[in-house]
């Protein structure tokens, strides 16, 4: 599977639709394959007296949805900005009535949020349209996520393993659970990571994950519930570019025993065997007469003891490469 990195922009834009249209430029621009977006509906997600999440409490959360919330008409033109930038669109749902709504702009795919992975109706309503669906794991066990797979039953699924805490501390990323993932449901895995660092979608790479997740935004400044524990656009071209290497480093193993790439570093860097000392015809040759000097382009000195005891045809000289022709 080819790496996918996914630029969340979440609230980010404030309900600015100029500034989704930037943020989709800026995914883009920075390197990512795919921008998310969110769609909240209010009336079909939330009631009115909700709790906020501990990291944001400036407004209600249902009048907030409702404020920063795109129509019908905004969207498919997202949808269409994201596709002239060449990249592509993702958007989490978090009501059925969301589903009906993108599918009516002709979305390509899916993201499941954390909190909905128990929310089987929706679930369902996403494998009707058996499109690829990024099947969230930030806050449900092991039972909750069986059950979520089941429903969705679709080799599309990719499953992404993530920690609901922002941001993420190492001890709590649960890289480990990767691996697990892959061999428990045998499908890709990714990693939505909110950590504030590089560190650790690099290294769920080396985990097996196919599919990086990291939120962006113009500036952490910015008002709302995302923007503080998203990355930056230097930060985040960054992370594109290591996240790439990284992904290139794992999928091409080294053959130890292929040593082209080094047959000139060898003759440079190792050493083959020298005379240390002025040696007569017929002299036995012993590890006082013998130094190890660069370049290897001699024998080398790793076959100084098939030296040891052998006789040399003529007089040698100090300082002076031995070679095979000279010893018998």
């Amino acid at each position: 599977m080819p790496l996918k990195i996914i630029a969340e922009i979440g609230s980010v834009h404030d309900g600015s639709f100029g500034n989704a249209k930037k943020l989709i430029e800026l995914s883009s621009n920075v390197g990512a394959d795919i921008v998310k977006f969110q769609t909240h509906l209010s009336e079909f997600e939330t009631s009115k007296d909700a709790p906020n999440p501990p990291y944001f409490s400036d407004e209600n959360r249902f009048e907030y949805f409702e404020r920063t919330a795109f129509d019908k008409k905004q969207y498919s033109q997202l949808f269409q900005h994201s596709t002239l930038n060449g990249i592509d669109f993702l958007s989490s749902p978090f009501s059925i009535e969301a589903v009906d709504f993108l599918e009516k702009i002709k979305v390509t795919s899916y993201k499941v949020p954390s909190g909905e992975v128990t929310n089987l109706a929706l679930l369902e309503r996403l494998a009707d349209t058996k499109k690829t669906i990024y099947l969230s794991s930030g806050m449900s066990n092991w039972k909750e996520i069986e059950q979520a797979m089941e429903v969705l039953h679709s080799d599309k699924t990719i499953l992404m393993q993530c920690s609901s805490v922002y941001p993420c501390p190492p001890k709590k990323v649960g890289l480990n659970v990767i691996r697990e993932m892959k061999d428990k449901f045998d499908v890709e895995v990714g990693f939505s990571d909110h950590t504030d660092s590089f560190y650790a979608g690099i290294m769920a790479i080396g985990f097996g994950a196919t599919v990086i997740e990291k939120h962006l935004t113009f500036s952490k400044k910015m008002y709302g519930s995302d923007a503080l524990n998203a990355m930056e656009p230097e930060d985040f071209k960054n992370f594109t570019k290591e996240l790439r290497d990284a992904f290139q480093a794992m999928e091409h193993p080294v053959d130890k025993d292929n040593l082209e790439d080094y047959i000139e570093m060898k003759k440079i860097f190792e050493k083959s065997i020298y005379l240390k000392k002025d040696i007569k015809k017929g002299e036995k040759i012993t590890l006082d007469h013998l130094s190890f000097l660069k370049p290897g382009d001699g024998i080398s000195s790793s076959k100084y003891k098939e030296i040891i005891g052998r006789v040399t045809k003529r007089n040698l000289k100090k300082g002076s490469q031995l070679n095979e022709s000279e010893i018998k």
